[in-house]
């Protein structure tokens, strides 16, 4: 293994005098239709985070974590309220120019690992790279999956890796365009624990080297303060 996790040491602090924000969410508020009337999802959320924190959210299920990183992610759009990275907001550009703003800015790891099943890990890895035209896709995306330590397993399909190798693909994946911001929804859901404790490690520690924004949902309050910060939702509502 390439990587060196350094044990269960916390992500570092920041200080927020000199800090730039990565993400800043303003009056968010997402709703459903449900019948003859709205559901709201998320009610009034604003929040923001510096470059290089890590921020967990968390919450009982049904409470809108997951709704909110996808309006941070870019992945949906709320109905009132704003989303902005390094001060531009996302939320009224068109799908063209977010899918644009997206290659090289934000990466994505999943619970489920979200792998094209046809394609081996090095093409997994590649693909996000080879579609920001990225001149050296094939020897970034072999240094990060050595780097995740599977050197030895780059021609393999992800039926042919465990879940947590599969996961450490879905990092390579998410870093090897070097973004500045990395979503992550539950990404040790699917692992036993000894392999979740690894996959985070790891996370926190690409987030110390590469100074990577790092923002998670999860239902592990351990892991959660293991962040620098995080925020606690019930019914759409920040409470804590």
């Amino acid at each position: 293994m390439n990587a060196d996790f350094g044990g269960a040491s916390a992500a570092p602090s920041l200080s927020t005098s000199n800090a730039h924000v990565a993400i800043a969410a303003d009056k968010l508020n997402r709703t459903v239709p449900l019948g003859d009337r709205q559901l709201t999802i998320l009610d009034d959320v604003s929040l923001t985070v510096n470059d290089g924190e890590t921020l967990a959210i968390v919450g009982a299920s049904g409470s809108g974590k997951t709704t909110l990183l996808g309006l941070l992610a870019g992945l949906d759009r709320p109905n009132t309220g704003s989303v902005s990275w390094h001060g531009e907001v996302i939320n009224t550009l068109s799908e063209d120019a977010l899918a644009k703003k997206r290659q090289g800015t934000v990466g994505f790891v999943f619970q489920s690992f979200q792998l094209l099943p046809a394609l081996n890990a090095l093409e997994n890895v590649m693909l996000p790279l080879e579609l920001a035209n990225n001149d050296d896709a094939e020897s970034r995306a072999k240094e990060w999956l050595t780097r995740m330590g599977l050197g030895e397993r780059i021609d393999h399909l992800p039926r042919q890796l465990s879940g947590g190798e599969q996961q450490r693909v879905a990092i390579a994946r998410a870093f090897a365009a070097s973004p500045s911001i990395v979503f992550a929804d539950e990404p040790t859901g699917n692992l036993d624990t000894d392999t979740g404790n690894e996959i985070i490690d790891l996370m926190f520690q690409l987030n110390r080297d590469q100074k990577t924004t790092l923002i998670l949902v999860t239902h592990d309050l351990e892991l959660a303060a293991r962040c620098n910060r995080h925020i606690r939702l019930a019914r759409g509502k920040v409470i804590a």
